[in-house]
Parts: C-alpha cells; sequence; structure tokens
C-alpha cells in the first residue's frame, strides 16, 4: 500500500525494514503465561489506581470485549474497561487503541495502559452536589481532565526511550460515564455509536464521534497551514492520507494520533475531541471499535447486532466474527484487519443461559415473526436484517474456542503482557 519513511529507514540510529508475518491467526493481545493463548474471552481482571477494577479481557454485568488479530501481521489493537473508575462506584472508563506503523502495537498498549492511569490520578472527583446544575456541569470538568491527559500523555511518549513513535503512533476512542453522564474523547478514526431506541421503540444508532481523518476539511487545512501534505495514492484514489513535506510517508490515513512525531510539527495533533451526552432511560449500550469494524459494517449493522444478542457477555466476540466474516464476503482479496469492540451496557438485561447450538444447525431463523433474513452467529446468536455469510469453517473455530472459554475462570491479580519486538515497517498507515 506504500511506504512508510521508504521500506528502509533510520531513527535514533536504528534501522527498520518490512518483515513478512505468517503467524497463525489468533486472538488477543492481552497475553499471559498462565493465559489460554488460544481465547480472550476469559475474565482477567486486576486492580488498579484507587481501587477500580481493570479488566483485561472478559466480561461482567455491563461488558464486553474481544478483540481478534487480522491478516496482516501481530495484532496492533489494544482495549481496556476500568471499573469503579476514579474510587467511585458504578464509574466506567473503556477505550479501544489501534496502533499503526513499525511500533505500532506497542504504542497502543502503552497508551491503552497509561491514558486511564493517568486521567485517573489528574481527574479528582467532585462532592456531590445538591443543585442540579452543579452536577450537570461535571462533564465540563472532565472534558478539561481528558484534554489535558491526552497533551500530557503524548509529550510523555515523545520523552519515552523504550518506545519508538516517530513514525508509529495510534489512535483512542474512550468514554467515561458517571451516572446519567456520557463523556466522550475521540482521537483518530476509531469510533464510538450509542444503540438507543425511537419513538417506535426500534434500536437506532446514534454516532457519539466523529472519524477524524485528512478527508475532512477542516483537519486538512491544518495539516496543509503547517507544511503536511494531504493527498491520495492512484491505487486508494478515495484514501487521503498525510505526508511530510519532503517525503513520501509515512501515508497516516488519520488527521489526529498519539505519537507519529515524524508530524507533529506538520499538523498532526494529539487534542482530542471531546463531546457529552445525557443518557436517557431510551438509551441501551454504547459500542467502541477499531476502524476494522467499520471499514465492513454499517452503524446500524452494529447496533442491530448487539441488540440481537440474548447473552450481553458474549455482544462484542459476536461481533467480531460478523466483521471478519464481512471482510471475507465483501474484501475477498483483501487482508483482514485487526476487530477490537468493547460494549458498555446502560442497562442490565437478563442473561440467557444454555449450551451452544450445534455448529452443523447453523441456518437462517425466523425470531417472532421478523425479518426472515435474520442469520445464526457463531454463538448460536440469532441477528435480525444481517445479510452477513457465516463460514463454516470460522465456526468450528469458535465452538473450540468457546469450549475452552467454558472451562475458564475470573482471576484477579497483577499481571504483566508479554513484550512483542517484532517490528513492521514499509506500509501506508491506517
Amino acid at each position: 500500500m506504500g511506504a512508510c519513511c521508504s521500506t528502509q529507514f533510520k531513527y535514533k540510529g536504528r534501522r527498520y525494514e518490512k518483515e513478512g508475518s505468517d503467524e497463525k491467526e489468533d486472538e488477543g493481545h492481552h497475553r499471559d503465561h498462565n493465559i489460554n493463548n488460544d481465547d480472550n474471552s476469559a475474565n482477567v481482571t486486576r486492580i488498579g489506581h484507587a481501587g477500580a477494577i481493570v479488566r483485561l479481557q472478559g466480561s461482567s454485568s455491563l461488558t464486553s470485549m474481544y478483540t481478534r488479530k487480522g491478516k496482516k501481521g501481530i495484532n496492533q489493537d489494544a482495549m481496556t474497561v476500568w471499573e469503579n473508575f476514579t474510587g467511585e462506584k458504578n464509574v466506567f472508563f473503556c477505550g479501544v487503541f489501534d496502533g499503526h506503523g513499525p511500533s505500532g502495537h506497542k504504542v497502543a498498549r502503552h497508551v491503552c495502559d497509561a491514558l486511564p492511569l493517568k486521567l485517573s490520578t489528574m481527574h479528582q472527583p467532585r462532592p456531590s452536589a445538591k443543585k442540579e446544575g452543579d452536577k450537570d456541569s461535571s462533564h465540563k470538568h472532565w472534558e478539561a481532565s481528558l484534554i489535558r491527559t491526552f497533551q500530557e500523555l503524548d509529550e510523555d511518549l515523545s520523552m519515552e526511550d523504550s518506545l519508538d513513535s516517530y513514525c508509529s503512533g495510534t489512535t483512542a476512542v474512550t468514554i467515561v460515564k458517571q451516572d446519567q453522564h456520557l463523556i466522550i474523547s475521540n482521537l483518530g478514526d476509531s469510533r464510538a455509536i450509542l444503540g438507543t431506541r425511537d419513538n417506535k421503540n426500534q434500536i437506532i444508532p446514534v454516532q457519539l464521534t466523529v472519524d477524524l481523518k485528512p478527508s475532512l476539511p477542516s483537519e486538512s487545512e491544518r495539516i496543509q497551514k503547517n507544511g503536511g501534505r494531504v493527498f491520495a495514492m492512484e491505487e486508494e484514489p478515495n484514501v487521503p492520507r498525510v505526508w511530510m513535506p519532503g517525503q513520501d510517508c509515512p501515508g497516516l490515513a488519520m488527521s489526529r494520533a498519539f505519537g507519529d512525531f515524524c508530524l507533529k510539527d506538520h499538523g498532526l495533533i494529539s487534542t482530542p475531541q471531546v463531546s457529552y451526552r445525557r443518557l436517557t432511560p431510551k438509551d441501551e449500550f454504547v459500542v467502541l471499535a477499531t476502524d476494522g469494524v467499520w471499514d465492513v459494517l454499517s452503524n446500524n449493522e452494529v447496533v442491530q447486532i448487539v441488540a440481537s444478542v440474548k447473552r450481553p457477555s458474549i455482544a462484542a466476540k459476536v461481533l467480531v466474527y460478523y466483521a471478519v466474516q464481512a471482510w471475507r464476503t465483501k474484501y475477498p482479496g483483501s487482508k483482514v484487519d485487526d476487530c477490537t469492540v468493547v460494549c458498555l451496557f446502560l442497562k442490565k438485561r437478563p442473561s440467557v443461559s444454555g449450551t451452544l447450538s450445534d455448529i452443523s444447525q447453523q441456518t437462517a431463523s425466523h425470531v417472532n415473526g421478523v425479518d426472515p433474513k435474520g442469520k445464526k452467529t457463531e454463538e448460536g446468536e440469532t441477528v435480525i436484517n444481517c445479510d452477513i455469510v457465516v463460514d463454516p469453517k470460522a465456526l468450528e473455530e469458535v465452538n473450540r474456542i468457546n469450549g475452552n472459554t467454558i472451562k475458564q475462570r475470573s482471576r484477579l491479580g497483577s499481571l504483566s503482557r508479554d513484550k512483542i519486538t517484532t517490528d513492521f515497517g514499509g506500509q501506508t498507515q491506517s
């Protein structure tokens, strides 16, 4: 897809070359020697700042998270959920991060760990206010803390000797939920959407973030004013990218990111777009996902899938597997991208118990007389109005994974992640 600082380049005296990868496709990035490497559905948690429960993988009564490596090399996505964030009961922090460049996987995981920790220590919970107006202003306090945290973390990243983030970086889309307040921050082209009910009680999507890409006039203008260049390659005429003034690199497909310091003097910024939404009883769940999902599934397809899954705990996994099948159907000649999803449910739904459906019986079915195009997913869940063909081989893989998942138990404690040292360069960054 083009060059990233050429196919071979030096930075800080180190040389990077594109390396091929014949790794077998697997899931997950939060690895520990005691965790089953074939699955990341098992609950793995640790205690974070102020007593928060940091969920590295798995699910809780209100959250579901899942990541799957694509076919482009190592999984460069990261994800996290903090429950009782800042030490306050029922306050949630959720985030997904999509790395890019030679060390993108390392940058994404570093930001995934450091961002919520830094925000938690920086943001001081305000005493409960008696006046409703004071309660409503709490989101402004969060907004200021988020902007400051993002900018300071990017500065810290520039001085982190253990990470080469000159031509590597990561997106970040995060939410903080506190009571009826939802604060959303976005950096790059990952996305957050809300599943809510309309006046006819139909589930509909509300996009909570804007994909911050150089195709946006305001973003492109800022980049070009600072000497950066914005243009698309011949083989991708509809994908504008950001390039350095004198070199055809790195070809970044987003206009804001952590890291990527080769472009920070040329219009790329780490200031997030922060927005606020006051939640209502009609709002049901929030979905955060990397662009591997949004490139192949629409907002409406995503909320239909999540809303139709009977067991919320597996919603993220079901959505990821639908995205993978969509990649294979829509772009059979392309390599499947990494796909990562975090779902936060705003109200508890009754969980449906029972064994998994037999894989050989995965067929289209009717549910309460609704559209006969409803499909059975790998998990035996029926998803309505979703024309995605499910590959039998993928179903067998899910069945194997689910068999292992049932045996897993939730564990609490400090876990270290394996360090992955393989670097990938020589590509445009998306």
